[in-house]
């Protein structure tokens, strides 16, 4: 037993003895440094450094050193790699030289080098390895101990926005930056900053923040504010001032102003949010971006991509390139927009709080898109003050509310709507005709106190034709309930409604509710109850009228392809016929609701609707006017129209005069035309 014992004992002894005396290979401790090297583990790495490298360079500046560069470069996915040979390397040298690559992703780019490793041997607590024999060649080759590593940036130029003729409706252009010099306030300062901020409605603390601010000396111009390039006035003013002065900046600058300001939106610097956002997709804090509308939408095509150039600056003053990502300016983007035609909607609108949407309605181009009141994206675009932006927050017409994104109650211009789900449906035919004597009706008994209403009683049956004529409510509420809960709500979607609109311009949903009562169900067939809808969505749901039965799908770009079926057959080509003709009638007849609306020499088909805002029937609320209007002789131009506020004031009498007026100007000679 006592050998045995012995001899185990021995045993372990020699593996130990053998254990210690095999010679560490600078192979494996060279992978260990790669392996952190990839890991970017910096302050282990230095712990593979040989002592004579650490005389040279302390663990902070090693670390410091790496991580300035991967953290400035961006550097991502690298791959740091050493081929290991099948046999370990038998030296009895003190130094190997050991080939590695690198391989990794910059903010310019990809870059790769191939480079050796200096190991030299070491004995370090009486034991002996292989430490790195480091230089800054690691970092990358042509990098040495007194040089530095540079990126310069060329910005992109942010793509242009311009309408269907080329007419500019976002470009670049300048504005002018107001500033002070310290040094020529002269002797009062305080007055001359009192003066400053009543003229750039500012506050007289943030100028004097500005001025106070680290950098300053009295030499120096110290922005303030950035003014229009147009406010030739206000700068005349401002030169009066001791000290102030300007200098150009670069701008986004929107011809169209108010007109289009919804549409088109602004820019503005990148916020700390939106930054956390959209890092990981090239944004930087330098960055501009769209704040709202198409600007917004677009951003990416119109943004571009900063040019970055990586390079080394030798201490003798030459530069080594290492990466570079040439700059990719901005798309420029072509609206089907007139803005001919966009200014004269909203000269109509004529500070109106209202919405409407214009198109031709055999291509599904967007001629015209417009929201009233509005505000200056230009002055958005360049910073407005507090005062300003505050007047605009509070203003009851609400300037900055997006109405044609927004969904409204349709009221009668849903008839037409109605009416083609009972004809496809067949519960509906142009003979059908209701005989109700008085101006209310209501189903049966089980309605209580509800009725339904009707402007005009014509003493006689009505039939499709009349009902579109006078805008009968109880000839659309009997046809929603002929109808019936599924197929009405079927047509509805065949429609689009309940359904996002395929549109570039994120615009709200039409929708109409439950229907979960006869009284709603009824309602909704005039386009009361919870309906509501988008005006370019009413717009395009008109298109089926012009093209055989078919929705034509919306397009706002000139890339976009024109006369796409959205909806294909939601009605026959000879039932859109039908309604389309008496569409025609309810203009051109003396009785027709629309009547005001017709134009001697220009054949026009439409619609009116005055939709009622108010939670009782016996009450009196907010009503909509609302109007569709199509030329029907040449068809190629389709608006619809909602304004806001029109009780008591005519109704949907001042949507038809607006429109009316639009198409006199616009409709005859017809600039869409001539684009086409």
């Amino acid at each position: 037993m006592k050998k045995i014992y012995l001899g185990l004992i021995s045993f372990i002894v020699l593996v130990l003895l053998t254990s210690c005396s095999k010679e560490a290979s600078p192979e494996n401790q060279f992978s260990k440094y790669i392996k952190l090297w990839n890991g970017q583990k910096f302050s282990e790495m230095y712990d593979y450094l040989s002592t004579d490298t650490k005389k040279t360079i302390t663990e902070e500046e090693f670390v410091t050193r790496y991580k300035k560069i991967y953290g400035d470069l961006e550097i991502s996915n690298l791959d740091v790699q050493f081929f290991k040979p099948d046999e370990e390397t038998k030296t009895k040298e003190d130094t190997i030289k050991l080939p590695f690559s690198v391989k990794m992703n910059t903010v310019a780019g990809p870059i790769e080098f191939d480079q050796t490793a200096k190991l030299v041997k070491e004995k370090r607590k009486d034991q002996e390895n292989w430490y790195i024999a480091w230089n800054t060649g690691y970092i990358f080759p042509e990098l040495k101990a007194d040089d530095k590593i540079s990126f310069a940036t060329t910005p992109a130029e942010r793509g242009e926005i311009l309408d269907r003729n080329g007419d500019p409706m976002a470009i670049n252009g300048t504005a002018f930056q107001i500033g002070v010099i310290p040094e020529k306030m002269g002797p009062q300062p305080d007055a001359v900053i009192s003066q400053l901020a009543e003229l750039l409605q500012l506050t007289p603390e943030r100028i004097q923040n500005a001025l106070n601010a680290k950098w300053v000396k009295p030499n120096f111009f110290v922005p303030v504010a950035t003014i229009s390039a147009e406010e030739t006035d206000l700068l005349a003013k401002l030169y009066q001032i001791p000290g102030v002065d300007k200098q150009n900046t670069k701008a986004r600058i929107y011809p169209f102003k108010e007109s289009a300001a919804h549409l088109i939106g602004y820019t503005g610097p990148i916020t700390q949010e939106e930054l956390e956002k959209l890092a990981s997709e090239g944004y930087s804090a330098s960055d501009v971006i769209g704040k709202r509308g198409l600007e917004q939408v677009l951003d990416k095509s119109l943004k571009g991509k900063n040019g970055v150039k990586i390079f080394i600056k030798k201490a003798d003053g030459k530069e080594v390139l290492l990466a570079e990502e040439p700059v990719q300016n901005g798309e420029n983007i072509t609206l089907t927009i007139d803005t001919t035609l966009q200014q004269q909607i909203f000269m109509q609108l004529a500070g109106e709080a209202g919405a409407s949407a214009a198109i031709d309605p055999t291509t599904g181009e967007t001629l015209a898109l417009v929201s009233s009141p509005s505000f200056d994206p230009n002055q958005m675009a360049i910073g407005m003050s507090q005062a300003e932006l505050d007047a605009l927050q509070t203003n009851p017409q609400k300037p900055l509310l997006n109405r044609f994104k927004s969904t409204y109650a349709p009221g009668s211009v849903l008839k037409p709507i109605t009416a083609a789900i009972g004809l496809t449906a067949g519960t509906l035919t142009p003979d059908t005709t209701i005989n109700v004597n008085g101006l209310t009706w209501k189903k049966d008994q089980s309605w209580g106190n509800y009725v339904v209403t009707r402007v005009k009683d014509p003493n006689a049956p009505v039939n499709l034709e009349k009902a579109l004529l006078y805008s009968d409510n109880i000839y659309f509420a009997q046809a929603a309930l002929s109808l019936g809960k599924d197929k009405f709500s079927e047509g509805l979607k065949q429609f689009g409604f309940e359904e996002e609109i395929p549109y570039l311009y994120p615009l709200e949903s039409s929708v109409f509710g439950k229907l979960d009562s006869d009284i709603e169900l009824a309602d909704s067939g005039y386009g009361q109850g919870k309906i509501e809808v988008n005006v370019l969505h009413l717009a395009t749901s008109y298109t089926p009228f012009l093209n055989n039965g078919n929705i034509i799908m919306p397009i706002l770009t000139s890339k976009d392809k024109q006369s796409q079926v959205w909806k294909k057959e939601v009605l026959s080509g000879a039932n859109a016929k039908i309604i389309s003709d008496d569409l025609l009638n309810v203009v051109e007849n003396p009785q027709g609701t629309a009547h005001s609306g017709k134009i001697n020499g220009m054949a026009i088909a439409g619609k009116t609707g005055t939709a009622e805002l108010k939670l009782k029937q016996d009450e009196k609320g907010a009503e909509l006017g609302w109007f569709v209007a199509y030329k029907t002789d040449d068809p190629h131009l389709l608006i619809t129209m909602m304004v806001e506020n029109v009780q008591e004031r005519g109704g949907s009498k001042i949507p038809v005069e607006k429109v009316k007026n639009v198409l006199s100007q616009f409709g005859q000679a017809g600039s869409v035309d001539a684009a086409q």
